[in-house]
């Protein structure tokens, strides 16, 4: 079993490689991949020193499995090189998210239909995949009619200069901008770019690729996505809309016994999900449950998760233990 990371040297790439030591993922060999300017750069694995190698030279040594944390443009352009040569591909950017013939995973709620002949797999967007893992039981027994979600998101989901950004100005350090105004004592609704409907690509992936994953283009859903100036998760709040009514005490009961996801709802305690718990963790954490009062049959809820770890490359990581579990590799 020959692994590659494609993206080993970003914030990404090392989530994953600390998830592949946690999780003893089986290889025989691992390469770490990067862009021209980090080839021969040397990164500590398992107390082994490898040295990154470029793009073109791990296509040639054809690994069974590639995880590519790289962004949409590398991915385009390398992902189907590698598939040519026999390897499956697991990708983390939105490059094959919404194409028709790709599949949209997360493992809890639709592994199932991964085949042999999936060689490109997509990972979802970070903020849908805690939404979804939430989403997914409910809407199997109530059946969503409408989902707004007003998300609170962590600047890891940025990356290493929106890291440094706020590190900056936490330091009263004029630096490189990640963002286009300061994120210290700030919040700015602005993730991703702009598209024409005057949403952000941020918002409509958690409405496109919600409906995919779920497997219901009826759902409605509207977003707006807000970074914040956390580290250690991204947060949601989430009003959904039911076509059938509910129990509060069965909402929380169905969701602790979901795979994945952990109920911090005690009010008494002031016990509900933060990213400050989220931090290092797997799981979606969901709280604040409550019946919407404005409405009929409409559930409020807050869900938070590590959107390095679950959001990106622990459910990376898990697709290709569900290959490897099901002989599809």
């Amino acid at each position: 079993m020959k692994v590659a990371v494609v993206g080993a040297t970003g914030m990404v790439g090392e989530v994953l490689l600390n998830i592949l030591e946690e999780r003893n993922f089986p290889f025989t060999e691992l390469m770490l991949v990067a862009s021209e300017r980090s080839v021969g750069k040397e990164i500590t694995f398992k107390n082994e020193t490898h040295k990154v190698i470029g793009l073109a030279e791990a296509v040639s040594k054809k690994p069974d499995i590639a995880f590519f944390s790289a962004g949409g443009d590398t991915s385009l352009e390398w992902a189907p090189k590698f598939e040519a040569v026999g390897t499956t591909v697991i990708d983390n950017s939105s490059a094959w998210r919404m194409d028709a013939s790709k599949k949209l995973i997360v493992p809890e709620i639709n592994a199932s239909a991964l085949t042999k002949d999936d060689k490109i797999i997509a990972n979802p967007n970070c903020s849908t995949t805690q939404m979804v893992m939430v989403l997914a039981p409910l809407h199997k027994k109530y059946k969503i009619k409408r989902i707004v979600v007003s998300t609170y998101q962590s600047i890891t989901g940025t990356g290493v200069k929106a890291v440094k950004q706020l590190e900056n100005e936490l330091a009263g350090i004029k630096g490189e901008m990640a963002y286009p105004y300061p994120i210290n004592k700030n919040v700015i609704p602005h993730c991703d770019v702009f598209e024409e409907n005057g949403y952000t690509k941020e918002e409509m992936k958690l409405v496109r690729e919600t409906q995919k994953i779920l497997d219901d283009r009826s759902i409605a859903v509207t977003a707006t996505a807000v970074r914040v100036p956390t580290q250690g998760g991204h947060s949601e709040a989430v009003n959904i809309e039911f076509e059938k009514d509910f129990d509060v005490t069965e909402i929380r009961k169905l969701l602790s016994q979901t795979s994945g996801v952990v109920v911090q709802d005690n009010l008494d305690v002031n016990t509900y999900p933060m990213p400050i718990y989220a931090n290092g963790k797997d799981d979606v954490f969901v709280g604040r449950i409550r019946r919407d009062e404005s409405q009929p049959n409409t559930l409020n809820l807050w869900i938070v998760s590590d959107n390095l770890r679950k959001g990106a490359a622990t459910n990376t990581i898990q697709i290709a233990e569900y290959l490897i579990d099901k002989n599809l590799i």
